[in-house]
């Protein structure tokens, strides 16, 4: 274990404490020379509206994405794990996006909704051309295509994991629904529901880290623009960082993140924990 502990603590751990250091400070990120400031840069990120656009914009991201990308997964896993003959294809179809990098499918959803994209070029196709917008630039709808992109790559991933809950519920029980004369409605909410719940609390989970972390999508689709209407804590990080210079400032909302994301982690191990005993 000392080799992959050492490298653990090289790669991980030494960068992360030195950047939680390096957030009381107010170090240039190129010299030796640095001045203890406390908390001043933890206030900057808490009173700059940039920062506080970038909270709020990620905060709904995360929270849109989990629950939209965790209704879809779910019902894929309710439609694929059924007998139908093509399941294993529907499978393999619905899984195949999360193949992709996350900038990779940025880029190519910016390109299907841009001004003269095939969205845009679809809907004016079936007379719809009303409904035509654009997608990225306008304010109104570039958070929202974002997260479009978001569930379009990973309700497949949701997916899987629902599935794996669906296969482990005893067949037994399911039959003794049937029999006690149970519908499809009563069976999912009174027997499927409950005992998915461990595949719930590791999706719901995982989205809203996943949605947290948000970077590649938002970089290769708008930029963190127009404006600040897309910008996410990610992206402010790297802008502020390797941008402007301004590395107390983005090392202090790097921190932020990592709080906020160890806490998820924790109600996560929590919650799975209560679901083991």
């Amino acid at each position: 274990m000392v080799p992959a502990l050492a490298i653990y603590l090289f790669i991980v751990v030494v960068p992360s404490f030195r950047g939680g250091f390096f957030s009381f400070t107010d170090w240039n990120g190129l010299g030796d020379d640095w001045n203890f400031v406390g908390f001043e840069n933890f206030a900057d990120v808490f009173t700059d509206r940039a920062a506080q656009a970038a909270l709020m914009n990620t905060i709904i991201l995360a929270v849109v994405a989990t629950v939209v990308q965790n209704a879809i997964g779910l019902a894929l896993a309710l439609g694929v794990n059924t007998m139908v003959k093509s399941r294993y294809v529907l499978r393999v179809i619905f899984f195949a996006p999360v193949v992709l990098t996350p900038l990779v499918a940025g880029y190519v959803w910016s390109y299907l909704l841009s001004p003269s994209g095939a969205v845009n070029e679809a809907l004016k196709a079936v007379g719809l051309g009303a409904l035509a917008q654009d997608w990225l630039g306008d304010p109104r709808f570039a958070l929202g295509s974002i997260i479009v992109a978001i569930v379009w790559q990973f309700s497949g991933y949701s997916m899987v994991i629902f599935l794996a809950g669906l296969q482990a519920i005893p067949d037994e029980i399911m039959e003794a629904a049937v029999i006690d004369g149970a519908g499809p409605w009563r069976r999912f909410r009174s027997v499927i529901f409950p005992l998915l719940n461990g595949a719930i609390v590791i999706n719901v989970m995982l989205s809203l880290i996943g949605g947290l972390k948000q970077f590649d999508q938002v970089v290769a689709m708008t930029g963190g623009g127009p404006g600040t209407a897309t910008e996410t804590i990610s992206t402010l990080i790297y802008k502020n960082a390797f941008a402007f210079g301004e590395y107390p400032f983005s090392t202090a909302l790097a921190v932020v993140m990592t709080v906020l994301i160890a806490g998820l982690a924790a109600v996560q191990y929590r919650l799975t924990l209560r679901k083991a005993n």
